[in-house]
Formats: C-alpha cells, structure tokens, sequence
C-alpha cells in the first residue's frame, strides 16, 4: 500500500515524529508478536488496530514469557519514539526504554571475582545461563566448568537449582555477564588421588 498517498494525515504525523520523543496512549490490542498502541496525538491507522507499536523486546527488560506479563488491553503507556516503519505506517515504541536498565544498576553494584548466588535458568549446549536476580542473566560457559567441556551438561545441573558462581566479566554495551563456578564448587563430588 502507497501509505503516502493513501493516508497522508497518518504519513504526515509518522514523519513529524523524531527518536527519543516520548508518545502516550492506550493498548489497544496484544498480539504474540508484539503490542499496539493508539497514540493520543497521532491519527487512526486505516487498517492496524493502532498507529503505535512495541516489538516483544522492547516492553521489558526482564524476560517475559507473554506481552499481558506487561501490559493489558486498555491501559495508559508512555513510551519513547524509535522509528518509524515506512512498510506498515507505524511508530515503532519502547516501554523498556523509559524505566533503569538492571543491568546497569548490578554492573554498578558487583565486581570482577565477586561470588554470587543464582538460580539455573536453561542448561544449553554452550553453557548454564543463571538468573542472579532484578532480571539479570548471566552464562557460565561449559569451557569453564570444571576446566573443560561437560560431557552431558543436562546430568550435572538441573533448571531450578540454586549454585555458586563468580563474576568473570560484565560487558555494559552489550549486556553481558559471564561467570565462572568458584573454585570450591568445581571439585564437588571429584575424589582426588591421594
């Protein structure tokens, strides 16, 4: 669809919007792949439920499971301008981008070689991705467990437990944490030769 043409009112209000403007409005509908909002001061969208609309990882910075993990249809958001997406006619919005990044706030708090406790969140091929909680993640690579590779990550931790770990790095741009399993933990269970 020609969105210039069709609805210049609508093309008008999207190219007037710069990043960083802060836009209000209601939800008007959630979907699995993202929310849609009617912003206040924009116009109708001819064919969308609403002229705003927040991509799945711009509503939290915590991980969610659904959209109504965050909002509900009806409610009053305000949200910082992205983009504009020419292919839809829509201001595409952040939610997340208005409240502190928790990372920030445990990159702030924790050092290097700071031991912490956290709960295992997934056990992938690459390593143990642990909740430290205020939703941040971090992964203890399998390079790093017990100094090599583990043979069947799956037997040796298990999704819910709680365990040691140790800051390695935390890389702010990127937001990650990489951790290490502290060196009491690494030899649990090993009966060494004597």
């Amino acid at each position: 669809m020609d969105w210039q043409s069709e609805s210049p009112e609508l093309w008008a209000f999207l190219e007037s919007l710069h990043r960083g403007d802060i836009l209000s409005g209601t939800v008007a509908a959630i979907e699995r792949f993202g929310v849609f909002v009617a912003l206040d001061d924009g116009p109708g969208h001819p064919t969308l439920p609403g002229v705003g609309f927040i991509v799945i990882p711009e509503l939290s910075w915590r991980h969610i499971d659904d959209p109504t993990d965050v909002v509900q249809v009806g409610q009053r958001v305000s949200c910082e301008f992205l983009q504009f997406d020419t292919f839809n006619a829509e201001a595409r919005l952040s939610l997340k981008a208005l409240q502190p990044d928790p990372l920030q706030s445990f990159a702030d708090r924790t050092v290097v070689g700071q031991e912490l406790r956290g709960t295992v969140q997934k056990v992938l091929p690459i390593g143990i991705f642990v909740d430290l909680g205020d939703g941040v993640i971090g992964l203890v690579p399998f390079r790093e467990v017990y100094g090599r590779p583990a043979a069947n990550p799956a037997e040796d931790f298990e999704v819910g437990e709680e365990i040691a770990v140790v800051v390695t790095e935390i890389e702010r741009p990127t937001r990650r944490v990489f951790l290490s399993r502290p060196e009491s933990a690494r030899h649990e269970g090993v009966v060494l030769p004597m």
